[in-house]
């Protein structure tokens, strides 16, 4: 007779309920949701202030916390801006400066860009290293020769120095991020473009152009929010009141003893804020496929 041995009974851990699992997973749920409402709250709070303070009188920046509400929600400080403070000449003066220089900065940019990546020729990366030395040189250097180029050609009081120096400052980022865009773009589409006897001007126009053109569209945000902002450039080249932009405009918000205009200041602020808020909202979706698109290799 034999004894056979008996395996002793198995101990089945506790399974956890439902509740106890899914805790760990709401409570980094509620970490994340609160770390973006602290980054909402930063970035919204000094805008909220930007545009309460834009309808406050001057006595109340003056005597009253700054985090007071204004006593009247009424539109006398933006009207002051725009009439006597001519907010509407500094805006309209910056897109003068803005959009010719920002179509040169991207036609030609895009064109090198393309030249460099896509066509094939002798000395080409050096050429892309010229430029990528452009993007090294501080603009602040080439501020007083210039001045003596434009005065001595007859170039000062008008729009082009602002013009030409803008074209020339954006051109070497520009031209270094148009051929890390080419560079994603499949080289078939080209050769299949060739071998149908299209030329290098109707490949570029036909193909290369429209296959980047959220690529472009960034870029161009990019170089018009640094053209836009600009305050050195034009502080430089503008000697005269009417050819002022917008950011040198509100430097006239000083009064003649140093008093400030704050109110009609606040408002002037306010229209330049929001006006590249809105414009930036409108195409946000483009942006992030132009940033991501030369993130990887096609």
């Amino acid at each position: 007779m034999t004894d056979t041995m008996t395996a002793p009974p198995r101990k089945l851990l506790p399974s956890l309920p439902p509740a106890t699992v899914r805790r760990p997973r709401y409570a980094r749920r509620l970490i994340r949701n609160l770390l973006v409402a602290l980054l909402v709250a930063v970035e919204l709070a000094p805008l909220a202030w930007l545009l309460i303070s834009s309808f406050k009188t001057q006595s109340e920046f003056v005597n009253d916390p700054a985090w007071s509400l204004p006593g009247r929600w009424d539109l006398n400080n933006y009207a002051d801006a725009w009439t006597t403070g001519h907010v509407g000449l500094y805006i309209r003066n910056s897109l003068l400066a803005s959009v010719p220089s920002l179509a040169l900065t991207i036609v030609l940019g895009t064109a090198a860009g393309f030249a460099l990546e896509v066509m094939i020729w002798r000395g080409r990366h050096q050429v892309l290293l010229v430029f990528l030395v452009g993007i090294m040189v501080p603009s602040q250097m080439i501020l007083l020769p210039l001045f003596r180029v434009y005065f001595q050609s007859g170039l000062s009081g008008t729009m082009w120095p602002l013009i030409i120096t803008y074209t020339a400052v954006g051109l070497p980022l520009t031209v270094f991020m148009m051929a890390t865009y080419f560079r994603a773009v499949p080289r078939e589409m080209f050769e299949a473009a060739t071998l149908d006897g299209a030329g290098m001007l109707t490949a570029f126009w036909r193909i290369g152009f429209p296959v980047v053109r959220n690529a472009v569209l960034t870029v161009a945000l990019v170089q018009f929010f640094f053209i836009w902002n600009d305050l050195l450039v034009s502080l430089t080249f503008t000697t005269d009141d009417e050819l002022r932009t917008i950011q040198v405009g509100l430097l006239n918000f000083t009064g003649q003893y140093g008093e400030t205009a704050y109110g009609p200041l606040f408002a002037a602020i306010s229209i330049n804020v929001v006006g590249a808020l809105v414009l930036y909202l409108l195409i946000n979706q483009r942006i992030i496929k132009g940033l991501t698109a030369g993130a990887v290799k096609g």
